[in-house]
């Protein structure tokens, strides 16, 4: 398999600066995922260097362990989840990490919490929270529709869950007008 992982891909643009890169080094992508690259034929020795070079200019790593593969992996599921879940879709996370990762959850959570310094589920609630977040300044959805579409049990529920988060209410955030978010990959 000529599989690369890219850690801090996390987004769609992260997808076309890789891409660009890639085409600029003259390496073909069969497939280019958050966090993932496949590759039509394998790197020439000289070759990785060079793409790692090019991808750490822009912020990007190239992962060769398992383990930090595993954990970008992890990571892209979620955001994946939070930024592109449709709001009927009704999931479990350690069921969804297990199914795409083919481990077991319990596997999954400790190796995160040991490497991340935090476990699955705070970051899964940063995520949120980021996003939840982003939602409030585009000022297009009503708090009541954000807590659906992000698959909030109540409203109140998100508020608790942002106010504990952030420290502030979410309409207390949305007056401020202060960029307060963070990117993807701070998180």
């Amino acid at each position: 398999m000529n599989s690369l992982f890219i850690k801090n891909m996390v987004c769609n643009r992260c997808i076309m600066v890789v891409s660009d890169i890639l085409s600029r080094q003259h390496l073909k992508a069969r497939k280019i995922t958050l966090g993932e690259v496949e590759l039509e034929h394998p790197l020439a020795d000289g070759d990785k260097e060079t793409l790692a070079a090019s991808l750490e200019a822009v912020g990007f790593e190239l992962i060769d362990d398992k383990k930090s593969r595993i954990i970008e992996k992890i990571k892209n599921i979620i955001i994946r989840l939070v930024h592109e879940q449709d709001s009927d879709t009704k999931f479990t996370l350690s069921e969804v990490l297990a199914s795409e990762l083919h481990h077991d959850y319990n596997y999954l959570s400790n190796l995160f919490s040991a490497v991340e310094g935090t476990t699955i589920e705070k970051y899964f609630i940063a995520q949120r929270i980021e996003r939840v977040k982003e939602l409030l300044v585009y000022d297009e959805l009503s708090l009541s529709e954000i807590a659906f579409r992000l698959n909030y049990s109540s409203v109140a529920y998100l508020s608790n869950q942002f106010k504990k988060v952030t420290g502030l209410t979410p309409s207390h955030f949305k007056s401020i007008k202060e960029n307060k978010r963070q990117p993807l990959d701070g998180i």
